[in-house]
């Protein structure tokens, strides 16, 4: 390494060890992990759930829970030993030279404090900066800098008072505030819509070219490494399995592990088959011989199962190495994703239908005796909807836009505002307690986050019991039947029965949910966002068991995710929300080719693909979606649509109508005539719009 290569590293990890000492031995989570990292560079850190990238964030930082340790090895941070640094160093290093913005932002912001008074405290911490002036000077500036609307306003909130992209724009705010020269980003875009996220990782960019920060970056989503890192590292279980640029690795990938992990990744346009990698990540108490991923992998022999295997140089030129026996069968005979197969299931009747409805919150009031009259948050607006037996319908739109108000409000978990909705031609608003009981044994909610909606105090057998013995005459012996029967289907193993919902990882406990939500054979399942924090291995084994309950029981589905990719994957129809009302409406097939609604367009045109290569016209959009509480006249989204055509745009609603030559199953809320409103020739004309 030569001089020049020293004075532009700023990170080096060497061959660390991380162990975590458990009540039934040692938990050995990274094993001869090693990472570099130059300025103004972006390393991308790709796995599985349970694969070490966290922990290998927390090693560097030297945030490591009490009962963990790094046991070997050496981390060095611009030339410093961190490992050996004192805890007055580490404090000096920690938020002022390396910021790490952690997966969860609202678990990691204080809920007492304000986001400015957060940021202003880690000012004053970190900057020789003492008056508090100057530091809310400071702050009001990097909220602006990251794109927070009415920064001084917005620094006087509290967390809770932040979306969850505004939220995650405050962590980043935290970090940026002292200009470090390493930003660890742990997860950043889980959870955040794919408008939020496109404009999250064009803010990275222009901080990355503005400050030449170094950028770690965690992640699940391949998409997102793909789009805005400059090489990539392949975790797996512990031990790092590929490395090299992104172009390299993505395009000419030679670690099975790697193959797998690409080839299960849903993506937009691309007919394949959702094929989860088998089995699982090993317990890391007991790690077997030879390869990690051999009991796993469609390549390996007796040869993978004994001694050490190390890294394995795959061009030279490009750094490209990959820790595999058979890196060049793997490199020319590949594992790719097969072709989906067509839908084996056919749509009835209509289970569930809503006409007209309205949701409001906050309508004002007689409260002890005085009368608040003001604007109500209209979360959902004159609505209509019609879901079919067997059928997937999908609902997308941006956070704040009324999808999860309008699932919750279909089930009667929130009372109507106005419309109606009709269960198998019934209206559910003259059902007696009897009716209504039926109703809830027959439609049921999987919650996007499953450790939350769990109750922690019962175990999996408890909870999964709870719905059978609510909605169904069976007794114990039969209970139990069903209980054995559902957990095999969900693939989760016997011993899963006594154990805790904090004792499983997100996608056992997404499973149990599954599970519970079946357990009473019901005719409709709202599903939000059950996928959203989910790895992409763990992410197609829900989605191809949703398919197959589906076509075992005839369920019907009401799918809400902000992951166009999902929905292309395995909806029949789509519905696209925005600000409380549908604008965009039609079979799978129609939604995703044009004419698009702008919105919808917008969507489509802000998800990052596998192919680092791909120079596609990104479309962004400004601001933020506008308050329900005061949304604008005319068209909602004319306050932000590219393609705005004047007056008629702020002044008329435009209603659905069908678009080309269909049977009115693709509509369009649009003033636009369907020629300006999309075509092929439009997306390469006009790529800045």
């Amino acid at each position: 390494m030569t001089q020049s290569d020293i004075n532009n590293t700023i990170l080096e990890v060497e061959n660390i060890n991380v162990e975590f000492s458990v009540p039934d031995g040692t938990v050995q989570a990274l094993r001869d992990v090693s990472v570099s990292l130059d300025k103004g560079e972006t390393l991308g850190i790709a796995g599985e759930s349970g694969s070490g990238k966290s922990t290998l964030a927390l090693a560097i930082v030297q945030y490591l829970d009490s009962n963990g340790h790094v046991s070997d090895g050496s981390i060095r941070f611009k030339g410093r030993d961190i490992l050996n640094a004192s805890k007055d160093e580490l404090r000096s290093i920690r938020g002022g030279e390396i910021a790490h913005v952690a997966q969860r932002p609202s678990q990691a912001l204080n809920p007492s404090l304000t986001i400015g008074e957060q940021i202003s405290e880690s000012i004053r911490l970190h900057q020789d900066i003492d008056s508090s002036d100057d530091a809310r000077e400071r702050t009001i500036e990097v909220l602006d800098q990251v794109n927070i609307p009415d920064p001084a306003e917005m620094s006087e909130r509290y967390p809770h008072e932040l979306s969850g992209g505004q939220q995650q724009r405050a962590m980043l705010a935290i970090g940026l505030s002292c200009n470090p020269d390493l930003l660890i980003l742990d997860e950043p875009t889980t959870g955040l819509d794919v408008t939020t996220q496109a404009k999250f990782l064009d803010l990275i960019q222009d901080l990355k070219s503005e400050y030449n920060t170094a950028i770690l970056l965690i992640t699940h989503n391949l998409g997102v490494i793909s789009e805005i890192a400059d090489r990539v590292n392949v975790l797996y279980a512990g031990k790092m399995v590929e490395k090299g640029p992104v172009k390299e690795v993505f395009s000419n990938p030679a670690n099975p592990y790697t193959q797998a992990l690409l080839a299960t990744t849903p993506e937009l346009g691309v007919d394949k088959e959702l094929r989860p990698i088998p089995g699982r990540i090993p317990d890391l108490d007991n790690i077997p011989d030879g390869c990690i991923f051999a009991d796993r992998c469609d390549y390996a022999t007796e040869k993978c199962e004994t001694g050490s295997i190390r890294m394995e140089t795959v061009s030279e030129r490009d750094g490209h190495e990959s820790r595999c026996l058979h890196w060049e069968t793997a490199i020319s005979d590949p594992i790719e994703a097969e072709e989906s197969a067509a839908p084996s299931h056919t749509p009835g009747e209509d289970v569930l239908s809503a006409e007209k409805l309205k949701k409001y919150y906050d309508v004002g009031g007689v409260i002890q005796n005085r009368f608040f009259d003001h604007q109500p948050v209209q979360a959902v607006s004159d609505v209509s909807l019609t879901i079919r037996e067997s059928e997937t319908v999908g609902l997308v739109g941006e956070s704040g836009c009324g999808k999860s108000t309008l699932g919750r409000t279909l089930l009667k978990l929130h009372d109507t505002t106005d419309g109606s909705i009709e269960f198998r031609h019934q209206e559910l608003s003259g059902l007696n307690k009897e009716q209504l009981q039926q109703f809830r044994s027959e439609c049921q909610i999987i919650f996007q986050d499953p450790e939350a909606s769990l109750n922690p105090n019962k175990t999996i057998e408890e909870i999964i019991e709870r719905p059978l013995k609510l909605f169904t005459e069976n007794p114990p012996e039969e209970r139990q039947q069903r209980i054995t029967e559902l957990i095999e289907q969900m693939n989760l193993g016997r011993e899963i029965r006594s154990k805790y919902p904090h004792e499983l990882s997100g996608g056992q406990q997404q499973r149990v949910a599954i599970a519970r939500a079946f357990a009473a054979n019901p005719s409709l399942i709202v599903l939000d966002e059950p996928v959203a924090s989910l790895d992409v291995s763990v992410q197609a084994s829900i989605l191809n068991l949703l398919n197959e309950l589906r076509d075992e029981y005839g369920t019907s589905y009401l799918l809400i995710s902000h992951d166009l990719s999902v929905i292309e994957s395995i909806c029949d129809r789509v519905a696209v929300m925005y600000l409380g009302e549908i604008i965009e409406t039609g079979t799978t097939s129609e939604i995703f080719a044009p004419p698009y609604h702008p919105y919808t367009r917008s969507l489509l045109r802000s998800i990052p693909t596998l192919d680092p290569t791909e120079d596609i016209a990104q479309i962004r959009l400004d601001g933020d979606v506008p308050s329900a509480r005061d949304p604008p006249s005319g068209c909602s989204f004319h306050t932000r649509c590219p393609k705005k055509i004047g007056d008629i745009c702020e002044t008329e609603d435009p209603q659905l109508e069908s678009v080309g030559d269909t049977d009115n199953s693709h509509c369009i809320s649009c003033h636009l005539d369907q020629d300006q409103i999309e075509s092929p020739l439009d997306m390469v004309a006009n790529p800045e719009m």
